[in-house]
């Protein structure tokens, strides 16, 4: 049996983790997943594109975008929340403005797309302002600002989520924003700085990870649907709701509700407000890609992002830390898990193999290492 490394998230206890993983190998999984979509309506390139998506979550050590979402994602396509096949409508076009609405089509296909649209457009004119709107869920954004990475573009991201609210005011006592990502990709060889985070403490998918695991939340995390503080995970999946707690205390707030307005009202797309959500997972994001070499040359950028890495990593390490910067933490996660395979809960191998059988294809995930 193999072992499993422990979650490295300073916001799950350590001790309360169970030892029902089991490893899979990232091929492997890939392949079951492609299988799912295209029994569930997609197209085979449509398919490989939501299934390297989610894997590509789980390797960069993002189990929380992770496949553990496919079963949500065929649910909704079933229920027609999510529709395959789609491609981003332009609904505005000012050159380098652009506006798009996703149709409901599922992110990784429909964001690729839009990125591929605003690198183009940032290639011409050196920069592109991108609204898009109406996606079912995006995953892990830090795929796009990797994709203008690729293209030698910096970009920001600011995106809001519309579903059941998920994060509290600071200050407040229940659920009234999403979990608002925040992403910014700077250009550099061999492999760009990338950040993203919820602007929550941790994004929902890390809570539903931990209640498939049997753990508990650390303190700060979490509070219960009369505001209490509590690290139960489940309290996120009943009803009433609890909330997250915002990361950073009022910085953390203070930057989701620019998401929210940025990513929703700016982007062509809507904010939280009290109103029924018949499709949970609504995502709105405004992307701003630009052309570094307009300001300065690629060299001269080289040159600072090493000098800037340089001196970082010069400082003495605190006791059992080390310095990383923006993305490399991911980068190191990817080579253990391309070496190793990719970490499952039982819960979230029973999820797929019963997403499997109702789809009427075989729900074996092909050889594990572990319970």
């Amino acid at each position: 049996m193999s072992t499993v490394p422990p979650d490295r998230s300073p916001h799950v206890k350590a001790a309360s983790r169970q030892r029902d993983i089991a490893l899979v190998a990232p091929d492997l999984l890939i392949g079951f997943i492609v299988g799912l979509f295209v029994s569930a309506g997609c197209s085979a390139r449509e398919a490989s594109q939501i299934a390297r998506a989610l894997v590509g979550a789980n390797l960069y050590g993002h189990d929380s975008h992770g496949v553990q979402m496919a079963p949500l994602y065929v649910a909704n396509l079933r229920a027609g929340l999510a529709m395959p096949g789609q491609s981003p409508r332009i609904v505005a076009d000012h050159g380098a403005i652009v506006g798009l609405d996703g149709q409901r089509g599922f992110g990784p296909s429909i964001g690729e797309t839009a990125m591929s649209i605003a690198i183009e457009r940032a290639s011409a004119h050196g920069c592109c302002m991108l609204g898009l709107s109406n996606t079912h869920h995006l995953g892990r954004i830090g795929q796009w600002a990797e994709q203008c990475a690729e293209a030698r573009l910096a970009s920001v991201h600011f995106v809001n989520v519309l579903s059941t609210p998920l994060v509290t005011p600071w200050g407040g006592s229940d659920a009234r924003l999403g979990t608002n990502p925040f992403c910014v990709g700077v250009p550099h060889e061999p492999h760009p700085l990338i950040l993203d985070y919820a602007t929550s403490k941790v994004a929902l998918g890390k809570v539903r990870v931990a209640q498939d695991r049997g753990e508990r939340m650390a303190s700060g995390v979490l509070i219960d649907a009369a505001g209490e503080p509590t690290d139960d995970p489940a309290v996120m999946f009943q009803d009433p709701i609890g909330a997250l707690l915002p990361f950073g205390e009022h910085k953390g707030f203070a930057l989701a509700v620019m998401c929210e307005l940025l990513g929703g009202a700016l982007s062509g797309g809507s904010v939280q407000h009290q109103h029924p959500r018949p499709n949970p997972m609504i995502n709105n994001m405004l992307s701003l890609v630009f052309a570094p070499d307009k300001l300065t040359s690629r060299e001269a950028l080289a040159q600072q992002v090493e000098r800037l890495s340089a001196w970082l990593k010069a400082s003495p390490a605190s006791q059992g830390s080390s310095i990383l910067l923006p993305g490399e933490s991911e980068r190191i996660m990817a080579r253990e898990r391309e070496r190793n395979g990719i970490p499952l809960a039982r819960r979230t191998r029973e999820a797929l193999g019963a997403c499997a059988r109702d789809l009427g294809i075989d729900d074996d995930l092909g050889p594990v290492n572990g319970p």
